[in-house]
């Protein structure tokens, strides 16, 4: 049986800039650069005392790992989550980078793997891997950054991966792996995620009567795409044991001030 949870928001930031409104010609431009509109919405999310911040995967957008870096960076008690490619990296250097911003931010980093790409979109990124296979990179990606994490000598030798004798020392492992983050409905997307999510991340309009029996013992989240409505959409998707909800940013206040509280209340 599923019981109700504990509802926790997070704001999903931007990660473009919009162009500022032109100007007409005769009047001179003194407004600042709009260069940094994800640290505006964190710092808001981090004051509305928000549980966290979803800085996504966007190919066409600034690269994840740094905005998050610069939301840690701006930010207090915000946990915040960098959406990546496994692609991206090698799951060493990846974890290396973690592992130095988890020093600088106490631990409140996480990961959001991004594993079923768009076919277009992965091609654009230089990856051609397609199918159930990038499932399977994913898992030796987290396989191979969760165990080169901690002290070495760490060996492995898979299909898309192969490190002899890695490992961090010390300072670098002795800050916590990041929360991992996972989703998609597949049979390999579900698998996925009992060997590495902590927590599972739904879309509206997912069968999670049928889903989350498939994954036991993980935390679970949902995408809402609106703010309207949001309490009864919470209450009911809370009832299932989802716990995590990622709301857009348009609204930090409206939703820190009013809607979380009367979300916790009820």
């Amino acid at each position: 049986m599923t019981h109700p949870a504990t509802a926790r928001f997070h704001v999903v930031l931007p990660t473009r800039s919009a162009a500022a409104p032109e100007l007409p010609a005769f009047v001179t431009d003194v407004r600042p650069a709009l260069t940094d509109p994800a640290g505006r919405s964190a710092v808001a999310a981090d004051l509305a005392g928000l549980a966290g911040a979803l800085v996504p995967f966007d190919p066409g957008g600034q690269e994840s790992l740094a905005v998050a870096a610069n939301v840690l960076r701006r930010t207090r008690h915000l946990r915040v989550v960098a959406g990546f490619h496994a692609a991206a990296a090698t799951p060493v250097y990846a974890a290396k980078l973690s592992a130095s911003l988890q020093r600088f931010a106490a631990g409140r980093l996480g990961w959001r793997l991004a594993v079923d790409l768009d076919p277009a979109a992965a091609r654009a990124q230089g990856d051609f891997l397609t199918g159930p296979d990038r499932q399977a990179r994913a898992g030796e990606f987290l396989t191979v950054a969760k165990g080169v994490w901690h002290d070495g000598p760490f060996d492995f030798k898979g299909d898309f991966y192969e490190v002899a004798a890695g490992g961090f020392g010390l300072p670098l492992s002795a800050s916590p792996f990041p929360e991992v983050q996972l989703s998609g409905t597949s049979p390999e997307a579900l698998a996925l995620s009992r060997r590495h999510a902590d927590v599972h991340v739904f879309a509206e309009g997912d069968d999670l009567d049928a889903l989350v029996p498939e994954l036991p013992g993980l935390r679970y989240g949902v995408h809402l795409t609106s703010l309207d409505h949001v309490l009864d959409h919470v209450a009911e998707y809370a009832r299932r044991g989802v716990s995590e909800f990622f709301v857009p940013a348009e609204d930090v206040y409206h939703l820190g001030e009013h809607l979380k509280e009367q979300a916790l209340a009820g």
